[in-house]
């Protein structure tokens, strides 16, 4: 703090926090700061191929592929990977109480680029709902359990064999199933909570895959080969079956409603199942006291309430241009 001489309670924290943040953390932030801009263009530059798509094939929402045809497209989704690849390597420098909740980032990235790219605007109530979302969800993330050390995939084989977990995963993908077969057909169109929830849960058992992998190649490249054993594969499976349900159903959310809507509760409904599918695989609740049950009670709390928000605001945010008397050009020269 070289332009801050006093010794007030605020400076003297800060400079704690910098001497305690170690190089690592330190490129950890940086590649989750760098993954949220990634990721939350990336849904933009994807609006635009859906977009671009629609116009001369059958669009995505409506059950078609033209935008696999659309550079735009590929574009978006090549920047979603390298967000998603610096991500995953963030948390090999940092722990995820200092990574996860940075993945909020990605919402007001998407939420700006729309506002100014795709000229979708976001109601009032709309900005609220999103500060709430990312309020819960942060707040979740923080207090949320460490998970154990795991050394090898036989040990993440065990644990997601246990009955625990045997019965998370049969649940998601019953719900799933029935979501696609029933609800997709009658409401996908209408309600964004049937594309956005299979993704959601499709996206929990992604992350305990994908962590049994980030495991096999850290090991592998150590020189102890995971790939030989079998479990190693079935993983590997299971990542790019879910991966494909995800990528299929988000090109139909975003197709569908607007980018400023679907970030927002995506993020929410993806970070609370991803921690509740590792609290169960890992066993992480039995570290926990009674005021981080309540904080994170809270925090869901606060998180159905942003929802709810965005979800009643989703169509009014393109409504404020037929009603000067929300934004005059008057009110917005004096700011």
């Amino acid at each position: 703090m070289r332009f801050c001489r006093s010794k007030c309670c605020w400076c003297v924290g800060i400079q704690a926090s910098a001497m305690a943040m170690s190089a690592d953390n330190i490129r950890g932030f940086a590649l989750a700061l760098s993954s949220s801009f990634f990721i939350g263009s990336s849904f933009i530059v994807k609006k635009i191929g859906l977009k671009k798509a629609g116009t001369y094939g059958v669009r995505a929402g409506s059950g078609g592929f033209s935008y696999l045809y659309e550079p735009f497209w590929w574009l978006g989704m090549i920047t979603m990977i390298v967000g998603e690849i610096a991500n995953f390597s963030a948390y090999a420098f940092a722990p995820a109480i200092l990574v996860t909740p940075l993945g909020a980032l990605s919402i007001i990235v998407s939420a700006v680029l729309a506002h100014f790219v795709l000229d979708e605007k976001l109601h009032i109530f709309g900005v609220l709902g999103c500060i709430l979302c990312v309020v819960g969800s942060t707040s979740i993330v923080i207090h949320a359990p460490k998970e154990i050390n795991v050394e090898s995939v036989k040990q993440v084989w065990n644990l997601s064999t246990e009955p625990g977990f045997i019965v998370y995963s049969c649940v998601v993908v019953i719900v799933v199933l029935v979501l696609i077969i029933q609800f997709t057909p009658r409401y996908g169109q209408t309600h964004m909570v049937v594309y956005v929830g299979i993704c959601s849960m499709m996206g929990s058992l992604t992350v305990m895959s994908v962590k049994a992998l980030g495991i096999a190649l850290k090991l592998t490249f150590s020189g102890m080969n995971q790939f030989v054993f079998v479990q190693t594969w079935f993983f590997t499976v299971v990542v790019v079956i879910c991966c494909f349900l995800q990528l299929n159903y988000l090109n139909k959310a975003l197709d569908t409603f607007t980018t400023a809507v679907i970030s927002p509760v995506y993020y929410v409904m993806f970070t609370t199942l991803t921690i509740f599918a590792s609290m169960i695989m890992f066993k992480d609740w039995a570290s926990q006291n009674a005021s981080q049950i309540v904080t994170e009670l809270c925090g869901f709390v606060t998180i159905l309430s942003g929802t709810f928000l965005l979800h009643k605001t989703k169509d009014m945010g393109n409504s404020m241009n037929t009603e000067p008397i929300i934004f005059s050009e008057t009110e917005l020269s004096h700011h």
